[in-house]
């Protein structure tokens, strides 16, 4: 059959395109196109993580050991609480959203304000969130020591309880020496160096017999393995290289390095979708406050921002499940 002949709709006429093809405006057309195409991309990165998680699978850190902090609640141990409170943040906001579009489609302004501002309110909440917890995994709160071969030993207590460096490590009578670009090719600005050199944590290891180290091998209960008294000291003696507080893209005190890099990196290219997407909503929020969707007889802006924060909340799911749950 000729394809020219092909009917479609009631109207009898072949369809042509036109500007509203599928029944939908060039923008919301454009919009979905590129929700598509983000999609894919945070696909790929959520597959590379998956695979390298797969690999390191025996030393992958736990997430209810790294992210443990809650917002004025110092040394209170709250595996995933803020975490939670985070997506169910940025969950509510996408509601908030779908009332807004709900209200431009029946035309009520001053309904449409509310919701976005709500809706703004949530993503600024969740993207100041992310800064916080970013903060407190870059300065890191235990504390450990790095082997010969990029392992990473914690220490913990006779319980398995991990203990911080600070709590037993002794003072030295050395001077921190920091190189300069006139001393060494390599060299590191004072802030970035360790509260404490790999002496103090020797020596004051050695005077705590209680204390034993956890290594980042996880065993058949899926717990880290704990040495005895004796492996530990062997380890710590013959293994050990410097003293890692917090976590980059180099070192990480939590375990692998790339579980820090992939964490750096998939998280910061959410949380920049999530501002991007509330520096939009303001732009349409003050439009919607001037009218300017009201002398247009339509509210498709309000439509189709929101079709990208329903993505950026999509997205946090699986990166939430995928970080933080599995």
């Amino acid at each position: 059959m000729d394809a020219t002949a092909v009917r479609t709709g009631t109207e009898g006429k072949t369809w042509g395109g036109d500007s509203h093809p599928l029944k939908a405006s060039y923008g919301k057309m454009m919009m979905w196109f590129f929700i598509l195409s983000d999609a894919l991309t945070f696909s790929a990165f959520l597959a590379a993580y998956g695979f390298s998680r797969f690999k390191y699978m025996d030393e992958w850190p736990i997430a209810d050991e790294v992210f443990t902090h809650f917002p004025f609640l110092h040394g209170v141990d709250a595996p995933m609480y803020y975490v939670a409170l985070m997506t169910f943040i940025l969950i509510f906001s996408s509601v908030t959203m779908v009332l807004a579009v709900d209200a431009g489609h029946r035309m009520k302004k001053s309904s449409v304000i509310w919701y976005m501002f709500f809706t703004i309110i949530g993503g600024i909440i969740f993207v100041g969130s992310q800064a916080w917890e970013w903060a407190n995994f870059i300065s890191g709160e235990y504390g450990a020591v790095e082997t010969k071969a990029g392992r990473i030993l914690q220490f913990v207590n006779a319980e398995g309880e991990q203990v911080a460096l600070e709590s037993f490590a002794v003072d030295l009578p050395t001077e921190r020496v920091m190189l300069t670009k006139s001393d060494a090719l390599w060299y590191e600005s004072d802030a970035t160096l360790p509260d404490f050199y790999l002496e103090e944590i020797v020596e004051g290891f050695k005077a705590n017999p209680d204390l034993l180290i956890r290594t980042e091998l996880l065993n058949e209960s899926n717990e880290k393995t704990i040495l005895s008294r004796a492996e530990s000291l062997e380890r710590l003696e013959r293994d050990a290289i410097g003293v890692v507080q917090g976590a980059n893209l180099i070192h990480n005190e939590y375990g692998p390095p790339l579980f820090a890099d992939f964490f750096f990196f998939i998280t910061g290219f959410h949380g920049f979708h999530v501002l991007s997407g509330v520096i939009i909503n303001i732009i349409i929020f003050i439009n919607v406050i001037l009218g300017t969707y009201e002398r247009r007889g339509n509210y498709e802006m309000v439509e189709k921002v929101g079709l990208y924060w329903h993505f950026v909340d999509l997205v946090w799911v699986f990166v939430f499940t995928f970080f933080y749950l599995v």
